[in-house]
């Protein structure tokens, strides 16, 4: 069970698993560079990052290439931010795109399939058995993105109350499979981070189309969560994780959204 009394995911993704549980928690290095920028990878498609002039690398030794100007910057961006080491949890996007290159673009079957399972037993879905406040907060923040996987994706989710699992219809998670055809590698490793970060497949992909902003999902997907902190007060380790969690959030929405920037 979830803290608020869902249905519980693994909140590692796919791809973390693959690369293993310390993949970007090594000693950290010291800075061993003076520039950090984008480059063009001219003929070839795609955009990477050079530090002094030579390209960076993933742990796997893979070229960093990603597909769009703007998230080369916003990696370039990271590297150059660093001061005496180079600290990856303070470089999300260059973890998502390391993630993208050496595990996601190896197993994006697997990966669609893991978001398909969250859309199983999707957030949205299960709501509270009381006090009607809530129930009436919930209903606002999901019902519509409910009533849009049901009219622009053909997918009709059940509901529940309380914490007995329900099974959704094969067809509807058929729909949200086709839905994620579309997505490369880089787009399903954001997908896949809101995802689980939200524990709702709904929303992630609502908001890769565009139909919610990332502050609108933020906050569908802690509606119980500030409940909670309204009639109990806020707790400060939970404020902690709460901001890590954003970060992380937020660095795959902006993955997102580099795919509408070139």
């Amino acid at each position: 069970m979830s803290e608020d009394g869902g249905p519980k995911h693994d909140t590692k993704t796919v791809a973390e698993r693959l690369l293993g549980k310390n993949a970007m928690r090594p000693v950290l290095p010291k800075r061993f560079y003076k520039t950090a920028e984008p480059r063009s990878l001219e003929p070839v498609a795609g955009y990477t990052v050079v530090l002094d002039g030579r390209p960076v690398k993933t742990p796997k030794k893979r070229a960093l290439a990603v597909p769009h100007s703007a998230f080369a910057a916003a990696i370039a961006a990271e590297w150059a931010r660093q001061d005496k080491l180079i600290d990856p949890a303070t470089m999300p996007l260059t973890r998502i795109a390391n993630t993208a290159v050496d595990a996601v673009a190896d197993m994006m079957p697997e990966v669609a399939a893991d978001i398909v399972a969250f859309a199983g037993s999707d957030l949205l879905c299960y709501r509270s058995e009381g006090p009607e406040v809530l129930q009436a907060r919930e209903a606002a923040s999901w019902d519509p993105v409910l009533d849009w996987a049901r009219t622009d994706l053909g997918a009709r989710f059940v509901l529940a109350q309380g914490i007995v699992p329900v099974e959704q219809p094969q067809a509807s998670l058929e729909r949200i499979a086709a839905a994620l055809q579309p997505f490369d590698a880089f787009q399903l490793s954001g997908l896949h981070i809101i995802t689980t970060l939200t524990g709702s497949a709904l929303l992630a992909l609502a908001h890769a189309r565009g139909v919610l902003t990332r502050e609108a999902v933020w906050a569908a997907a802690h509606v119980d969560e500030d409940w909670q902190i309204e009639q109990w007060g806020p707790d400060h380790e939970a404020e902690a994780r709460r901001a890590t969690r954003w970060t992380e959030f937020e660095a795959a929405s902006n993955v997102l959204a580099f795919t509408k920037s070139d």
